[in-house]
Parts: C-alpha cells; structure tokens; sequence
C-alpha cells in the first residue's frame, strides 16, 4: 500500500510542478493562448484533487502504526494543493480584470476595488473550505476509531468462542472420565460381591466336608 501512495505522491509533485509554472505564465499572456492555458490549469488542478482522494484511501489501507506518518504527509499535500487553488483564482480574477476593461473600458480604480471585493469573497470561500475539510477530517478519523473498535470486539469474541469450546471440551471429557471411573467401581464392587460368594461356598463346602467326616466316625 505504502508503494502505491509514494507514487501518487511522485505524480502530485509532478502535476503542481507544471501548475505553479502555468499559474505564473497566466499574466503574461493574452487572448486565446491565455484562455487555452487557464482551462488547461484548470484541468490540470482536477487530476490533482482526484490524486488526493486516492492518497487518502491509501491512507486509511495502511496499518494504524505507520499510519501518522503518511496522514501528516498527505495533509501537507492538501496544504499545497490548497495554496495553488488560491494563486490559481487570483491569476484569473486578475485575467477577467484585464478582459473586462478591454470591453467595457473600466478604469483602474474600479478594477482594482472589485478585485478587492472578489478576493475578499475567496479569501470566506477558502475559509468555509477548510471548515469543512476539518468536519471531514474528523468524521474520517471517527470512522477510523469506530472500525478499530468494532475488529476489538471481533477478536474478543473469537477469544470468547474459542474460549466456550475448550470449556465444553473439558466438559465432555470430565463426563467421559466420569463414566470410565463409573464403570471401574461398578467392575470392583461386583468382583468383591464375586470374592465373597466364593469365598462363602468355599467356607460352606469345608465346614460340610468336617461335619460329614465327624458323622462318619
């Protein structure tokens, strides 16, 4: 897992190089060349996001030990991705500064304020944003901790199982024991019941044998 997520992370590096050189040509040109190359930005920045929510699955796959270090990396990914997104919006609000004044003929000042304006209204937007990766970031990590807890009670309730089966295994052969020491008494006390008969024939057949010998005499 590990392997797959330093390769995402060679294709980011990759992806934000080339952005952050796109989102500084963007002032510098003009006309179709600029449109072509803030839709290409644009695009460019969608793979990044689609390449941050495959990390972050690869995130939750690796084992809870090592899995601090890739989360710290990853959030410091998100930190970047975050930075360019806002350079990104600047260079086009700066873009559709400059397009509207060549149409409608704006003057400086009026531009310059509804820039202020519409980067004020980024600056809540990116706020909201974060909020909201925060509330995600948690409901994430509540996951995390609710499926450690439900593989807890998993394991304890193989140990629990395995537990009962050795109890009633014991128990079968306690019984089966029982009935083996059953079977010896019960052998014992008739071969003592045995002895004792033949022990009174024996006794019966001498006292017999004296008493017709005596008559005899």
């Amino acid at each position: 897992m590990s392997s797959d997520f330093e390769a995402y992370e060679q294709d980011f590096g990759t992806l934000t190089a080339e952005i952050t050189n796109k989102i500084g040509r963007i002032p510098k040109l003009a006309g179709e060349e600029k449109t072509q190359l803030v839709l290409n930005v644009d695009k460019q920045l969608e793979e990044v996001r689609e390449l941050l929510e495959q990390m972050d699955l690869e995130v939750r796959e690796i084992p809870i030990q090592s899995r601090a270090m890739y989360n710290s990396r990853l959030k410091s990914y998100k930190q970047e991705m975050e930075k360019l997104e806002k350079d990104f919006k600047r260079s086009r609000i700066a873009y559709s500064d400059e397009v509207r004044n060549e149409l409608l003929g704006d003057d400086g000042s009026s531009s310059e304020s509804q820039r202020a304006h519409l980067l004020d209204n980024t600056e809540r937007l990116e706020r909201s944003s974060r909020r909201l990766e925060a509330g995600y970031q948690i409901a994430v990590e509540t996951e995390q901790v609710g499926q450690e807890i439900l593989a807890n009670l998993h394991t304890d309730r193989e140990k629990i199982q395995r537990s009962r089966d050795r109890l009633r295994e014991t128990d079968a052969n306690l019984g089966k024991s029982s009935r083996i020491l059953t079977g010896m008494l019960r052998r014992i006390i008739q071969n003592r019941i045995l002895v004792f008969i033949l022990g009174a024939i024996i006794l019966l057949t001498i006292v017999l044998a004296i008493y017709f010998n005596l008559r005899g005499h």
